[in-house]
């Protein structure tokens, strides 16, 4: 079993932070960072489910053309196939919790 801190949002970039906290061949786990203004373009995993959960601030998360606005302990679903990304419309900083399944690059073992 392994431990892991989550990122300090004052160390997060002028882009979108991505902080791996799991990976295996299967799956993984990140911690997004998002400064005010900051988005993930737009985007389709073909056969990767994708879950965003929200753990400070609010972030509008788009999945199927639909958007909404989600704050902290609150999840959106992107299966397979379906179209979604981010947007910090806020005034504060965002974090998030996202998995993957199955990984899509699977680590080399």
């Amino acid at each position: 079993m392994s431990f892991h801190d989550t990122a300090d949002v004052a160390a997060f970039g002028d882009k979108l932070t991505k902080v791996s906290l799991f990976e295996s061949p299967r799956m993984f786990c990140d911690v997004y960072g998002l400064r005010p203004g900051q988005a993930q373009a737009g985007h389709v995993h073909a056969g990767n489910d994708k879950i965003y959960a929200v753990l400070s601030g609010r972030c509008r998360v788009e999945v199927g053309g639909e958007s909404r606005v989600l704050t902290a302990g609150q999840v959106a679903v992107a299966p397979a196939g379906v179209g979604h990304g981010l947007l910090n419309d806020s005034d504060a900083p965002a974090t998030l919790l996202v998995i993957m399944a199955p990984h899509p690059k699977p680590p080399v073992s």
